[in-house]
């Protein structure tokens, strides 16, 4: 029978603590970005031609704040995925160290 092991347990250890803690990071990102903090305004990619529009400006930026905002619940959805898989791979090298070859 195969096996789905496929890393060691502190490997499965370190993916587990750094997934939980890139969920809580990007969700707080995400948080941050969809609500329009103006903290945050350098890391949003718009234009000068974003600028110019007059009164549609703001309704751009707002729009690139949202799009960032969703990628970064994307990406923690990611890291949810990889959470869940380290922990099956945690519990497989829990359960590996009691069976008897």
């Amino acid at each position: 029978m195969a096996s789905l092991l496929f890393c060691g347990p502190k490997l499965a250890a370190c993916g587990l603590v750094l997934s939980i803690w890139g969920v809580i990071m990007l969700a707080m990102l995400g948080i941050f970005f969809t609500t329009h903090s103006a903290v945050l305004i350098e890391d949003v990619p718009f234009t000068d031609e974003d600028m110019e529009d007059g009164p549609t400006a703001l309704q751009k930026i707002y729009g690139l704040y949202n799009q960032v905002g969703y990628n970064c619940f994307i990406a923690a959805a990611i890291y949810v995925g990889i959470g869940i898989l380290s922990f099956c791979q945690v519990r497989l090298n829990k359960r590996k160290e009691y069976l008897v070859h």
